[in-house]
């Protein structure tokens, strides 16, 4: 499955990205030792359907809330989390993903490159939290498009988040 879903978010990764505003919402970067590789927020359409395909803000933090409790039921993930302030992290995810779906949010948060920054992720724990993203989005029965398009946005990050 690993594979597949590393093979899958290539794939996706190639996919256009809409050539809005995105970059003026892009967080800077404190720390000048941390090099940022991918957009933390490019947003992926032009217009409000991928966000309403989720449901909207609402449908986000439903998604957030039930994805969280996932990650912390996997032991591939929980270590990243459990001593996280969780709501925190969910209300940052859930402005990152209203940003890059075009939705009326701003992104509060760091660059991935920074949050990520010596938390030591391996590919297991990443495709793990993927895995666990795409069960609670079939879950809430977000149309397997809509899911193709988000996951084609996050992709690139997967350079920012891995420890090599």
């Amino acid at each position: 499955m690993r594979k597949i879903a590393l093979r899958f978010g290539l794939m996706l990764a190639a996919l256009p990205i809409a050539n809005t505003a995105a970059a003026a919402s892009e967080p800077t970067v404190s720390d000048p030792s941390v090099v940022v590789r991918a957009p933390t927020v490019p947003v992926v359409t032009d217009d409000q359907n991928l966000f309403e395909s989720f449901g909207g803000r609402e449908g986000l933090v439903r998604i957030m809330d039930d994805v969280m409790e996932r990650w912390m039921a996997n032991p591939r993930t929980r270590p990243f989390f459990e001593n996280s302030d969780r709501t925190v992290v969910k209300a940052r995810l859930v402005e990152q993903f209203c940003v890059i779906m075009n939705g009326p949010c701003t992104y509060s948060g760091r660059s991935m490159a920074e949050v990520h920054r010596g938390m030591n992720v391996n590919e297991g724990a990443f495709f793990a939290l993927v895995e666990e993203l795409q069960r609670t989005l079939n879950a809430m029965d977000v149309p397997f498009q809509a899911q193709n398009r988000l996951i084609a946005a996050l992709a690139p990050m997967h350079r920012d988040i891995i420890d090599r």
